[in-house]
């Protein structure tokens, strides 16, 4: 049986070093997955972005691929899913983005590295080209959301995903309180849908 190979894929501003992407990082290695897992900087324009992942998960057709993304990172991975018929987890993920993009334009900085990010309205254009409108296999998708996320309305979640494929969590926040704790059934969802058995 071929590898699983999975991407975690932060939020905007965010990085490898963010608590989420740490606590998946030590899960893995804790599970025995700790070489199959890849965690990269995410800091480019959408388009760009998205070539670099592609290039990366193209590179690993072979393995299983799997994908956890939060916030923006849930975002990219909504459109690899549909492209390589990937199970994806999303952790409160931005469902469009662009409709809302045009607030940010200007520099942010990154919350964990200082560097200055520039958003421009070429990236509302390049967001909103990564869009699915529907899924070959909606079934690849689990959202996890909490309806105290103060940035995204976990109710767009619901509707773009319908209740059959959200879990929702009372309270929380836009970082995902007790994320530790949700990592089992996230492997659990992952591993079932690349069929993947203990050898």
């Amino acid at each position: 049986m071929s590898d699983p190979f999975l991407f975690y894929l932060h939020g905007f501003l965010s990085s490898p070093l963010s608590q989420k992407a740490q606590q998946t990082l030590k899960y893995c290695e804790q599970i025995g997955f700790g070489s199959f897992i890849n965690v990269p900087t995410l800091d480019s324009a959408p388009a760009e972005t998205i070539s670099q992942l592609k290039s990366t998960l193209d590179a690993h057709q072979s393995e299983k691929i799997m994908l956890i993304g939060s916030s923006l990172g849930g975002y990219y991975a909504t459109h690899l899913s549909e492209v390589y018929n990937a199970p994806a987890v999303l952790i409160n993920p931005a469902i469009r983005p662009f409709e809302h993009w045009e607030e940010r334009i200007g520099e942010h900085k990154n919350y964990y590295s200082d560097e200055v990010h520039l958003v421009t309205k070429a990236h509302i254009d390049e967001l909103e080209n990564l869009y699915i409108e529907t899924f070959s296999n909606p079934e690849n998708i689990m959202a996890l959301v909490q309806t105290g996320d103060e940035a995204l309305d976990y109710r767009l979640t619901l509707e773009k995903f319908g209740n059959a494929h959200c879990i929702v969590r009372e309270g929380g926040n836009h970082s995902y309180e007790n994320y530790v704790s949700e990592l089992p059934m996230i492997f659990e969802f992952l591993l079932s849908r690349i069929g993947y058995f203990e050898r």
